[in-house]
């Protein structure tokens, strides 16, 4: 089968299409014929070790010291299920499933445990565009929900609100019933409200700690803010929530809850098929839509990797898998 693969940590150049044996699935496992799939910031960092604030050790232990451990990237996917092993009864070949694989996903084919975070194609989603939900869509639902514990009637300033994370925390949080001002810059700004922002900052041209307003959280998803930074456009008591720490951030974060007041919380979220099937939900109900910047053949990888690293990106950067033939239409209930 075709895969993007790499031997060795460093620029998008390190990535090759290559013929590598297909695998096959445990008998817990499921094997998806991918149709599309995405390049993800996680995918970046991984393939060039690029780990914040003091991690790099920790996460070359844990992705290989001196060579990747898993030589093909891709975490989000959307597909149909090829076979199974006898354990699983959950799916049937040629269902069409989409989910969050962490990693295998650049690729032709990849194997799940049944049990993980795979499920179902939401309805009335081409592959493309469910492709483009489970990465950004599953961290932004757990850091809101479990680790920000935002609650109607408060306010949220989201910052990178039009990257891979932010446009669904944008929806999530509206769903939530919180009141959101989302930050980027002005050419993103219909998009923005499109997706339900009450208010909307341009990033390039003020300053979104500056000001009277007041935020009951702060979510940065990309790295763009400090505590000691947002701490001036917090509430008394309000919450900065950062997706990329490193581990002075751990340390901060234990301090500011035992001195009380204004807080940092971090975390890691989990990929589950319960969250998996909430998103589903949301987008059933209308209340969450999958948001690409652009599709790109799978021999296009490296300009993904680009565009992805360049950080200008509108929601997501997906590329097609599927060979001649291969094509899967639009889910059926």
């Amino acid at each position: 089968m075709k895969a993007a693969v790499y031997e060795r940590y460093g620029p998008a150049e390190v990535v090759e299409i290559r013929d590598i044996p297909r695998p096959e699935p445990a008998e817990d496992e499921v094997l998806v014929r991918v149709a599309a799939t995405s390049v993800t910031t996680a995918d970046w960092r991984l393939r060039a070790s690029v780990f914040p604030g003091g991690l790099w050790l920790v996460g070359r232990l844990m992705t290989g010291l001196f060579s990747p451990r898993k030589r093909v990237l891709g975490g989000e996917f959307a597909g149909t299920v090829a076979t199974f092993g006898k354990e699983v009864t959950d799916f049937d070949v040629g269902a069409p499933v989409f989910g969050f694989a962490g990693a295998g996903a650049h690729a032709e084919y990849l194997t799940m445990n049944a049990k993980g975070a795979i499920t179902r194609m939401p309805n009335g989603l081409e592959p493309a565009e469910a492709a483009a939900l489970p990465f950004g869509a599953l961290a932004a639902l757990v850091f809101l929900r479990d680790i920000a514990q935002a609650k109607a009637g408060q306010s949220i300033l989201i910052l990178g609100a039009s990257g891979n994370v932010g446009v669904y925390a944008v929806q999530i949080a509206k769903a939530m019933g919180t009141s959101v001002t989302a930050v980027a810059s002005q050419g993103n700004h219909a998009l923005l409200k499109e997706l339900g922002a009450d208010h909307v900052i341009d990033c390039q041209t003020h300053d979104p700690f500056s000001g009277d307003v007041h935020y009951d959280f702060i979510m940065d998803p990309a790295g763009f803010s400090t505590f000691k930074a947002a701490r001036k456009a917090l509430t008394e008591n309000g919450v900065y929530v950062p997706l990329n720490f490193g581990i002075g951030d751990v340390v901060r974060a234990l301090v500011s809850r035992w001195t009380g007041g204004q807080s940092m919380r971090i975390g890691v979220n989990g990929d589950t098929r319960e969250d998996l099937d909430r998103i589903c939900e949301m987008v059933s109900q209308g209340q969450l839509r999958p948001v690409v910047d652009r599709t790109l053949p799978l021999d296009a990888i490296r300009d993904a990797y680009a565009h992805v690293e360049g950080r200008h990106r509108r929601g997501s950067v997906v590329f097609t898998v599927e060979g001649p033939g291969a094509a899967i239409s639009k889910a059926a209930g």
